[in-house]
Parts: C-alpha cells; sequence; structure tokens
C-alpha cells in the first residue's frame, strides 16, 4: 500500500475541482463522495457530563411513563423516542447545534426539517434494534444527485470497535441495490469517534450497529434531517413544551410545514 506522504500532488486533464477551504467544507466533500464524515459539536466536558446525566434521567422518565414491559413487547427498549419533547432544552439545542447545522445547510439544498431525533442504547452482550444493515429511509432502492436527508449520530459515550461503533458501506448511497455479502465483508468500515462527536451519514448509505463486547452501555442520540417533503416521524410541534424559539429554529423542527387542514387554512398561510 502506498505511503500517506507518497500520494501524488500534480495532476493533469482536469478541469473541474473541488474547493475545500474550511474543515466544514471538509466533512461536507467526504459526505459528498464516500457517505460518511465526522465532525466535533464543540461541547466543553462539563456540557458532555450534564448531556450524559440528562440522557440517564430522561431514559429512567420515558422508560417509567411508557412502560418497561410494553417497550421490550415493541423492541423498543432501548431507544427514546423524541427526547427533545421531554422537557430538557438540552436535547433541543442538541438537534440545533451551532457546528452541525452548517454541515446540513450545505449537504441539504434549501429547507429541511427534523424528521426525527432519538436516543439510542447499545447494551453490552446482547443485539439491539440497530444491529442490522440498513438506511435511515428503510425499504428505499433509489439514489439522488443531492442529498434528500441526512443522519446526524451524536456520541454520548466514545464509539470503539469494542463496544459497537457503527459500520457503514462507503459510496452505497450512490447504488440502489443493497450490496453482496462478499462486498459487505471486503469494504465494510467501523467508525470509531470520540464522545461529543457527531457521525454524519447520507441517509442513503448503508449501515448497522456493532456488537457491544464491553461491559458497559454506548449511548448515543440519533437524528435525521430532510427535505420537507417527508413527514416527520412523530409530530415534534404538536408535543413540543413551550420553550423560546426563534423563526429559523421554529421551521427546522417543522412548525412552518404543517399538513394544512383544508383549502381555506392553505390559502391563509
Amino acid at each position: 500500500m502506498m505511503a500517506k506522504n507518497n500520494i501524488p500532488e500534480v495532476s493533469y486533464g482536469i478541469l473541474i475541482q473541488n474547493q475545500s477551504d474550511s474543515v466544514i467544507d471538509e466533512v461536507v466533500e467526504q459526505i459528498r463522495m464516500l457517505g460518511y464524515g465526522v465532525i466535533d459539536s464543540g461541547y466543553s466536558s462539563s456540557e458532555l457530563n450534564n448531556l450524559s446525566e440528562v440522557f440517564n434521567h430522561t431514559r429512567a422518565e420515558y422508560i417509567k411513563n411508557q412502560g418497561e414491559e410494553k417497550l421490550r413487547a415493541a423492541n423498543e427498549y432501548n431507544t427514546i423516542r423524541a427526547p427533545l419533547t421531554h422537557g430538557d432544552e438540552a436535547f433541543l439545542r442538541l438537534a440545533l447545534n451551532k457546528n452541525l447545522l452548517p454541515v446540513i445547510k450545505k449537504l441539504i439544498m434549501g429547507k429541511f426539517i427534523l424528521n426525527q431525533q432519538n436516543g439510542v442504547i447499545n447494551p453490552p452482550g446482547e443485539t439491539y434494534n440497530q444491529a442490522a444493515w440498513h438506511r435511515d429511509i428503510p425499504y428505499q432502492h433509489f439514489v439522488s444527485s443531492m442529498p434528500i436527508a441526512i443522519n446526524a449520530l451524536f456520541c454520548v459515550d466514545d464509539f470503539t470497535c469494542e463496544n459497537g461503533s457503527t459500520f457503514l458501506l462507503p459510496a452505497s448511497h450512490k447504488a440502489e441495490a443493497f450490496p453482496s455479502a462478499h462486498f459487505i465483508k471486503n469494504n465494510a468500515v467501523q467508525i470509531e469517534a470520540k464522545a461529543g462527536s457527531f457521525i454524519i451519514l447520507d441517509c442513503m448509505v448503508f449501515h448497522s450497529g456493532g456488537f457491544n463486547s464491553t461491559g458497559s452501555e454506548r449511548r448515543a442520540v440519533n437524528h435525521l434531517y430532510n427535505i420537507p417533503f417527508f413527514k416527520q416521524q412523530i409530530n415534534i410541534p404538536k408535543i413540543m413544551p413551550d420553550v423560546s424559539l426563534t423563526a429559523e429554529e421554529k421551521e427546522i423542527l417543522g412548525f412552518t410545514f404543517q399538513e394544512f387542514n383544508s383549502v381555506s387554512e392553505y390559502l391563509s398561510r
């Protein structure tokens, strides 16, 4: 394999080349080309500790309110649906992260909304509902020239190979069909990332959680942003607590993209 410092720097016959002038440009280019990238959220250690505590508290309340038996029966015990609607603004601010949104804005042309936010727990020594290959718009076999949805997985804990960090198939957002077992075996990569990072994927990249062989849970908060033509997984505006939001934040959370109940309501907007 060629050493990295021997990569050719000159070229010929090139008429068009991408330009990369910032960290954001670098990660955006990688996501466009390979379907994935990693950025730092910009949170301090104290903010990360607070998010960890908020995650655990929200999870405990969620299980209490929804019922452990019901969650286990639905294979939902290791998921927290729409945590930003549960009252703690830490999850809301996470969905509106100042380092993340500029990346989303460069990847999705025009308007976009938050389709879903889910807390995800990879339990030690057992499988969970995300440990299977999938796209984040499942059951779809098409590709688009530009991203229609972006997945941003926030690492509450370090993502390591040992605790089941995310596997993915680079550039699989450019092919309609799920690759063969031979291709998967030879081309799957596992992404390691520090707590406080966002692992960002084109939603059409095939990916899977890994097996957690450690003795501790691996926690994350997944976000899916998409063009407004897709419905939200859960109607966020209808169940958001009363918090102060800017016009742009309301737009991202879907307040301005609700379905109209009548022609008159449509015309009045």
